[in-house]
């Protein structure tokens, strides 16, 4: 009776621990949603100012497509003697006016690349970045699909509605994939160091002012575009895009070419972003602290001169 009774005992114990057991996971697996909700802001999805930020986003990208890429195509298509150098100059003075304008009503991005690093960095959270993602993607197909309603048909066709083409044919002959990954990858890369450097960094924004700022971050921009269009020289690729949501627009109205080698606008500037994202980690948190002239080259070594001088007096006075 008595081994009956402990083997019920040891059974109501091994039972009891295993619905604590369960228990205890079930709690964990609770507070674990609000907790991954929590860390990605999901409560962002439901306030009115983030929509409204992102179709300030979505707006601005439309604007922007519309108006970069009619500026970029008329300056490939003027009769200068070398239209490329015209193009960084429209680059800059576009960008810089956009950012004026959207920096201080959404944060100014306008692309992918400017999202992601932000998410990345915890600038945003990844729920605002996601809706900002959307509303640039769904910008740059309607500011496109207006581009392409009132643009001449074979400045279309020749430049690829604003030269997104990766091994293109003809008039519309771009460059390998290889090498446009390259350059979207250095380019997108440049434009983080100098211009999202610059811009991210709280105490120097406040230095410098939101015009200085805006006019590094686009003058980054112009640079990659002249190094870019420079070094390639092909219609069908009219410099470096800088911005997936670029060629996303002629790549769905097209197709074609443009869709084959789309992938390349997306993976290159990712790639860029986690790279630098990396980068900064070993950034120095404080800056570049001076000595006010302590380390001075003269003031090192005169001591030893003196001493020097000193000793070579003794020796010719023992002599």
């Amino acid at each position: 009776m008595d081994i009956v009774i402990s083997r019920g005992s040891d059974h109501n114990l091994l039972t009891s621990s295993a619905e604590n057991h369960e228990a205890t996971i079930l709690k964990e697996r609770q507070s674990l949603k609000p907790t991954f909700f929590a860390c990605i802001g999901a409560h962002e999805f439901s306030l009115p100012e983030v929509w409204k930020a992102a179709l300030t986003e979505l707006v601005a990208t439309a604007s922007l497509m519309f108006t970069l890429t009619t500026s970029i195509v008329s300056c490939l298509d003027s009769h200068e003697t070398d239209p490329k150098l015209l193009v960084p100059f429209a680059v800059f003075i576009i960008a810089f006016l956009f950012l004026m304008v959207t920096v201080p009503l959404s944060g100014g991005h306008m692309s992918p690349v400017f999202t992601f690093i932000a998410a990345l960095k915890g600038i945003i959270t990844l729920a605002r970045a996601s809706i900002y993602i959307l509303a640039q993607c769904v910008g740059s197909i309607i500011g496109f699909l207006i581009l392409n309603s009132v643009m001449d048909h074979d400045a279309a066709k020749r430049y690829s509605l604003g030269g997104c083409t990766i091994n293109g044919n003809g008039s519309t002959s771009g460059i390998s994939p290889g090498t446009a990954l390259i350059l979207e990858f250095c380019c997108t890369f440049l434009v983080l160091l100098v211009g999202v450097t610059t811009a991210f960094d709280k105490r120097r924004s406040k230095e410098l002012g939101l015009p200085m700022v805006c006019a590094v971050v686009a003058g980054a921009m112009a640079v990659a575009v002249f190094v870019s269009i420079s070094v390639t020289g092909r219609a069908g690729y009219a410099g470096v895009g800088l911005n997936p949501s670029r060629c996303l627009g002629p790549a769905l109205l097209l197709g074609g070419q443009l869709w084959d080698g789309h992938w390349v606008f997306w993976v290159g500037p990712c790639f860029a972003c986690i790279i630098y994202y990396s980068f900064t980690k070993g950034l120095p948190k404080e800056g570049l602290v001076w000595e006010d002239g302590e380390r001075d080259v003269v003031k090192l070594a005169a001591p030893a001169l003196c001493c020097w001088g000193s000793i070579t007096q003794v020796n010719g006075e023992g002599l």
